[in-house]
């Protein structure tokens, strides 16, 4: 494909800004990965689904160096999500595709917002029950989407009282398997184009660690925060514009 060093390039920064929040790549790939595949469902999808597994992986690696990763609340969300997000997944092989994107662009209206939120101050202690309850509308909406449920999880945990890093900490555990149980519906009608896949893991992976060693280690959350909503506005405002024409 004459678009693959673009594709590769954009990729990688996509990754490294997502993992310094331990969101996994999804919610930024699919609107940009939208860009060069007309295929919603069968091309965009479980690409997304697949790199997003593996750059919340490398993130939470990267995480768990810092030793941010609180696995007494990763754990347990890691395994809710990965149960429910298959449903959201099947139901997009049936759901129109112009229902999904207008699905996804609001998501992407309520991510933004929140990036732009401050963190709230004397929120009191991290609240679990009710983020495992949430938890599970979150993945099933992530599945239909093709994307982790991290784009949303993230701001809901900090709305829950979760300090920004240790959310994104958590999110990027928690994110990892439902990735790969939400493109389990996937595979029989997934179309791949092998040497671009394989391309796209290796920039993602790199990215995603990188940039979640960069959080822990030298950056605040907030700036970072808001660049990704900045990211992800521009590229799913440049998609809107193509399916409008």
């Amino acid at each position: 494909m004459e678009h693959t060093t673009v594709i590769v390039v954009g990729l990688f920064v996509l990754a490294l800004v997502s993992g310094m929040l331990g969101l996994g790549v999804a919610f930024a790939a699919v609107p940009f990965l939208g860009l060069f595949f007309a295929d919603l469902v069968h091309q965009v999808q479980p690409l997304s689904l697949l790199l997003n597994g593996v750059t919340a992986s490398f993130s939470a690696i990267g995480f768990a160096r810092s030793k941010l990763v609180d696995w007494r609340h990763a754990l347990p969300l890691a395994t809710v999500t990965t149960l429910a997000a298959p449903l959201g997944a099947w139901a997009a092989q049936v759901i129109p595709q112009l229902i999904i994107w207008c699905l996804y662009f609001v998501a992407v209206l309520y991510l933004a917002y929140r990036l732009f939120q401050p963190a709230r101050q004397g929120c009191g202690h991290p609240r679990l029950k009710l983020v495992l309850l949430l938890s599970v509308p979150i993945a099933i909406a992530s599945g239909l989407l093709g994307v982790g449920p991290g784009f949303l999880l993230l701001p809901t945990m900090i709305l829950l009282c979760y300090e920004p890093k240790h959310a994104a900490a958590i999110t990027a555990v928690a994110v990892t398997p439902p990735s790969f149980s939400a493109l389990v519906p996937h595979l029989a009608t997934a179309h791949w184009d092998a040497p671009l896949t394989v391309s796209l893991l290796v920039a993602g992976a790199v990215g995603s660690f990188l940039g979640a060693r960069i959080t822990s280690r030298w950056l605040p959350g907030a700036r970072l925060k808001q660049l990704f909503g900045v990211l992800i506005v521009l590229t799913t405002a440049y998609k809107i514009l193509t399916l409008l024409r």
